[in-house]
């Protein structure tokens, strides 16, 4: 279900525990199941349990306590902009209304294309960097103006 090269990655991340501790390495291996297949289906979550030898439950209790992981399909590129109070005051909410006039959808829905799927997030930790926005849950950009949005999303064309 997963590469050789995915498999080897959550190898590495469960040596980095005791052998009686793979529980530990679940975050890791969903995230890095996630890159691999964009979204953790069901199957895929059981699969990495299995893999780490823990309870299916175990896996399943991560994969949908933490936003970070995508339990049904999104776009090529997943934009999380972040409306919290700080952001808000800095323009987050602006940043956010763009983006959705920008891509034609709203909050949780994804272009017709495949390409984009827009989401309202929580505090990033970079309230100084306001409005910020996260990439495929991976890449924080900062000081999301109108005219840097259009910058990135040119980029990701």
């Amino acid at each position: 279900m997963l590469s050789a090269e995915s498999l080897a990655k959550i190898d590495r991340e469960v040596a980095k525990y005791p052998a009686d501790q793979k529980r530990s390495a679940v975050m890791g291996a969903l995230r890095i199941a996630q890159v691999e297949k964009r979204w953790l289906s069901a199957e895929l979550i059981e699969y990495v349990a299995n893999y780490l030898q823990i309870p299916p439950v175990a896996a399943y209790e991560v994969a949908t306590f933490y936003n970070m992981y995508d339990l049904k399909p999104v776009g090529k590129y997943k934009l999380t902009v972040c409306t919290n109070l700080p952001c808000a005051l800095s323009g987050g909410v602006d940043a956010g209304e763009y983006l959705q006039k920008k891509l034609g959808i709203g909050y949780g829905e994804t272009t017709a294309d495949g390409k984009f799927t827009l989401i309202e997030g929580e505090c990033m930790g970079a309230c100084g960097d306001a409005p910020v926005m996260l990439l495929n849950n991976h890449s924080m950009c900062s000081f999301m103006s109108r005219e840097a949005i259009d910058k990135k999303l040119s980029e990701l064309e």
